[in-house]
C-alpha cells in the first residue's frame, strides 16, 4: 500500500499569520494533535503540534530556569524560548523543518520516517501542494483492515525448506549452527542462538509459514566461557 491509500484528505491547515489560540481551538474541535501550516499557494511551510504549545505564558507553563542556569544558557536559546511561549502567531511557534513524503511513498517508508524522526504524522506533498497527511493511527487502521493473505498449508518438507531458506536470507540468525525438523506441521528448531531476541525471532519466522501448527524451540545459548 502507498501513502495515498491511507492518507487523510483534505487536510485541516492554518496559515502562518493564524493565531495560536485558533490552533488550540482547532485541536479541541477536531480532536487532533497537530496541524500543517501552508502559504497562500497551498505549499507546506511548517507544522504546529501540541508540543509546540506546551510552554505558554497563558497557562503559566513557560520554560523556567534557575538564575545560575540562565548564566550558562546561550542568550539566543533564552530569546527563542521567550518568543515561543509569548508569541501570538503560528509563524513564531511552528516547526519549519518538516519531514514529508510523496503520495507514492510506501507505508514501510512512512513508518521508517516516523521512527527515524520520532514523529507521529507525515504530511503528504505532491510536487508542491499539500494533499494529505498520514498519522500513526492511519497505519494502525491499515493494519486492522488488511485482508488476510491466502495461505495454502505446505508439506513438512516444504515447511523445512522454506524456513531454512528464509532464515538464511536474514542478517541476524547464525544459520551455520541452526537446523529444523518438521513432523505433522510441528517444527522443532535446533542449534545455537546468541541472544533471546534471536531465539524469539526464529520462532516467529517458523510460526508464519503456512501449515505450521506448533513450534518447539530447542535452541540454546553458547557457554559463556570456562569456569576457573
Amino acid at each position: 500500500m502507498q501513502a495515498r491509500d491511507v492518507m487523510v484528505a483534505p487536510v485541516i491547515t492554518v496559515k502562518p499569520n493564524s493565531s495560536v489560540r485558533d490552533v488550540a481551538n482547532l485541536f479541541l474541535k477536531h480532536k487532533i494533535s497537530a496541524v500543517p501550516v501552508v502559504d497562500d499557494t497551498g505549499k507546506l511551510v511548517g507544522i504546529v503540534t501540541e508540543g509546540d504549545l506546551l510552554h505558554r505564558v497563558e497557562n503559566d507553563t513557560e520554560m523556567r530556569r534557575s538564575s545560575w542556569l540562565r548564566i550558562f544558557t546561550d542568550q539566543d536559546v533564552l530569546a527563542a524560548e521567550y518568543a515561543k511561549s509569548h508569541s501570538r502567531k503560528v509563524a513564531d511557534v511552528m516547526t519549519t523543518r518538516v519531514v514529508f513524503a510523496a503520495p507514492e511513498a510506501s507505508l514501510a517508508d512512512i513508518a521508517m520516517l516516523m521512527e527515524r524522526h520520532s514523529i507521529k504524522r507525515v504530511p503528504i506533498v505532491n510536487k508542491g501542494p499539500l494533499v494529505g497527511i498520514v498519522s500513526r493511527a492511519n497505519l494502525i487502521q491499515a493494519l486492522a483492515t488488511a485482508p488476510p493473505s491466502l495461505q495454502i498449508p505446505l508439506s513438512d518438507q516444504a515447511i523445512r525448506d522454506r524456513l531454512l531458506a528464509h532464515l538464511r536470507a536474514q542478517p541476524w540468525p547464525h544459520t551455520a549452527q541452526l537446523n529444523a525438523t518438521v513432523k505433522d506441521g510441528v517444527v522443532d528448531v535446533w542449534g545455537i542462538c546468541h541472544s533471546n531476541a534471536e531465539r524469539e525471532a526464529v520462532r516467529i519466522a517458523a510460526e508464519n509459514i503456512p501449515g505450521v501448527r506448533a513450534v518447539k524451540n530447542n535452541m540454546s545459548m553458547p557457554p559463556i566461557g570456562p569456569f576457573i
